[in-house]
């Protein structure tokens, strides 16, 4: 994976894009220009992802990690990065955003998507599989 894959800071209390800047050696441009979505750098809201690290443009996808990987202990940033994504699609049923734990969350927006596709049945179970996996497009990100 190239160290140009997307990476995500997640707002908390007493945040501001300055200091995420800070944090990751970065310009406040450098933010905006990756979040177009902010429209005013004094606004962001807890729990908001910031993209601190070259957007999808990279053209690089996060690889499907397998469906065994989608258990209750698994804690990754890729999970927080398919939450995300499933936000975007508006296929959300978190109550305050994802996390890098896979959760009850995840697996039912992950339904949602699925059904989005047009898959049902057993076949919208909320467990991940390569088809649907690679349609979200899940930006890649370190796991270091």
């Amino acid at each position: 994976m190239s160290e140009t894959a997307t990476r995500f800071y997640v707002v908390k209390k007493g945040d501001n894009l300055n200091k995420i800047a800070a944090i990751y050696g970065l310009t406040l441009d450098q933010i905006l220009k990756w979040n177009p979505e902010i429209t005013n750098p004094n606004v962001i809201q807890i729990g908001q992802r910031v993209r601190v690290s070259a957007p999808e443009s990279s053209g690089e996808y996060q690889p499907f990690p397998g469906a065994d990987f989608f258990v209750p202990d698994t804690a990754s940033p890729i999970i927080e990065a398919m939450g995300n994504r499933l936000i975007e699609e508006h296929c959300s049923a978190y109550p305050g955003g994802p996390d890098d734990h896979w959760s009850d969350a995840d697996r039912a927006s992950y339904v949602k998507w699925q059904q989005k596709l047009g898959f049902s049945g057993r076949d919208a179970d909320g467990i991940p599989g390569r088809n649907s996996w690679d349609k979200l497009h899940v930006p890649a990100v370190l796991t270091e």
